[in-house]
């Protein structure tokens, strides 16, 4: 894996580990990630957009790129928190972060992309570690979990096949983010009208500290745009399969940190064969 990928992809793990263990240590009333995403349009929003307006190489096709991501998105959030809802994050979240395979197939089936088999093994492994973690969570709703957080897979293998298709227009790091910006501002007017739906109210009830928002907002923007900085010398399903190694470290935090100790043999094997699929995936071209 090329050096420039490796760093933007450990550095974009890390911050998504930061942002969720943000997120986790505050009131759930807050919806933390509505107001994550308001800081991340109001801090660095404006000055990405215009650099995306004025950078980009538009054409039709970009400007399609970008609905569907938008689209994708969208529907991402909201099935992601509609499963929350009803099932443990133990067992959601590995589901939804599920979709490499569904990445590599788009890929090379609409878009002419080759893989080589250790590839799609590498893909296939750390995919199976995952769902193998979900297999250990219990509690909640499964039954009507699972077919959302599935739902939310799917949207991510198309905003993660359509970044992938977009990236070579989006020349510089600050474009990229902009491309994010335009992605994350349609996901939170979703989330907002996702919110009037259910409470009755345009915005949380509550909101978290003003410092935690802005760190989370940081981070989602920067760890999303850090993926498709990484498009751009490596797959897109090999670089969502990498970003699962945050899984990994949130889990060590869990049972270190937060003592959550629970089937925890089944975890550790769990995370051992996602390890084994992302050293798999080191040597894959």
């Amino acid at each position: 894996m090329p050096a420039a990928a490796l760093l933007a992809l450990t550095a974009a793990v890390l911050m998504h580990v930061a942002w969720n263990l943000a997120a986790r240590n505050t009131d759930p009333r807050a919806a933390f990630l509505w107001w994550a995403l308001a800081a991340w349009l109001v801090t660095v929003g404006p000055w990405s957009l215009a650099l995306l307006i004025a950078r980009a190489d538009w054409s039709p096709m970009l400007i399609l790129l970008l609905a569907v991501t938008c689209a994708a998105e969208a529907l991402y959030f909201i099935t992601l928190g509609a499963a929350y809802r009803r099932a443990p994050v133990p067992l959601v979240y590995p589901i939804a972060r599920s979709s490499p395979l569904l990445i590599a197939l788009w890929t090379t089936l609409f878009f002419g992309e080759q893989l080589p088999a250790l590839g799609w093994m590498a893909i296939a492994v750390a995919v199976a570690g995952v769902l193998l973690l979900a297999a250990t969570a219990r509690g909640g709703e499964p039954a009507r979990a699972v077919p959302l957080a599935l739902a939310a897979a799917f949207a991510t293998s198309v905003y993660s096949t359509s970044n992938k298709l977009a990236v070579a227009a989006l020349p510089g790091y600050g474009v990229q983010l902009g491309f994010v910006t335009v992605s994350l501002l349609i996901a939170w007017l979703a989330l907002t009208l996702d919110t009037r739906r259910r409470l009755k109210r345009w915005r949380p009830a509550t909101a978290p500290p003003l410092a935690r928002a802005l760190f989370g907002g940081i981070c989602i923007g920067n760890a999303y745009a850090l993926v498709i900085y990484a498009m751009q010398y490596i797959p897109a399903a090999y670089a969502v399969a990498f970003t699962n190694a945050g899984i990994v470290l949130a889990g060590i935090i869990a049972m270190t940190a937060y003592k959550e100790r629970e089937r925890w043999r089944a975890r550790v094997a769990a995370m051992l064969v996602i390890c084994a699929g992302l050293a798999l995936l080191a040597f894959a071209r």
